[in-house]
């Protein structure tokens, strides 16, 4: 009986690190999510990046699982995927990484990845893998909503991984208003029709979109990602969002200094002191 009322208050904190971080907008603080390819740029980098990401104060780190044709990516982050997976990167061995990853790490882990991996691997099987593992949640790009709901959405919650949707300025009013239904964490908001890495700072009509969001008064928060490589586009985009995702500046930063200077990164983004 005790085992199962200390299992019982686990997974209350397993599903809930997403949730609580959340908490932290509500208190003020502009959230900041790091994005990095599993496996990149050495294979043996992903749990030394992930212990440093936290160490520099970062709120979510999302994980990258490398695949052959990551379609909503741009340049800097294919290449790091590609590299990812010559250097050996797999579905399990990513896995195997991360272990004993909560021995030394408490902040909220999101896997993002394609589908095709998730479902070679088993959807279910996959799922009960996050869980073991420490994950809370998974970024799923061609992962369509209405799919999601219909086919996944009871497996992924008997396993307490909340599903990250994205939306883009193209995406209608009706469409945003049912994926904040079927969301119970947060919605990527993506700032352009783009690809990652593509833009550079945000004109009026990215801003007017922004606005146009935040005025739906949605039940989920909304963290903005592409296009966020420096303080001034991480300011910019918070002022309409509860925080702000990075990928391909960070995925660049790797690229140059190895596993090292992470907490530079960081604080160049997004100071001690900072908002």
């Amino acid at each position: 009986m005790l085992f199962l009322i200390v299992q019982r208050l686990f997974d209350h904190v397993i599903m809930n690190r997403i949730k609580q971080a959340l908490q932290k907008d509500k208190q003020g603080k502009k959230l900041l999510s790091i994005y990095f390819t599993a496996g990149y740029p050495q294979l043996d980098d992903t749990k030394k990046i992930i212990q440093d990401l936290e160490k520099s104060g970062v709120d979510f780190i999302e994980i990258g699982l490398p695949f052959s044709d990551p379609l909503a990516d741009g340049p800097t982050i294919q290449e790091s995927s590609t590299r990812a997976l010559k250097n050996g990167m797999t579905t399990n061995l990513l896995f195997e990484q991360l272990k004993d990853i909560r021995e030394s790490v408490n902040i909220p882990l999101i896997m993002m990845g394609y589908f095709n991996p998730m479902l070679q691997y088993g959807v279910e099987k996959f799922c009960k893998k996050c869980r073991e593992t420490g994950i809370d949640g998974l970024i799923i790009p061609d992962l369509p909503v209405d799919v999601y709901n219909e086919q996944y959405k009871s497996i992924f919650e008997k396993y307490g991984l909340i599903n990250v949707f994205l939306i883009t300025p193209q995406t209608s009013d009706e469409r945003i208003r049912f994926i904040d239904s079927v969301s119970n964490g947060f919605i990527y908001m993506v700032s352009s029709a783009s690809v990652t890495g593509s833009t550079k700072g945000f004109g009026e009509e990215t801003k007017a979109y922004f606005k146009r969001i935040a005025a739906m008064e949605l039940v989920n928060p909304q963290i903005i990602g592409f296009g966020i490589s420096d303080q001034k586009t991480f300011q910019d985009a918070t002022k309409f969002a509860s925080g702000a995702i990075i990928g391909s500046a960070f995925v660049k930063h790797l690229t140059v200094n190895g596993s090292g200077g992470t907490s530079s990164f960081v604080n160049s983004i997004r100071p001690l002191t900072g908002f």
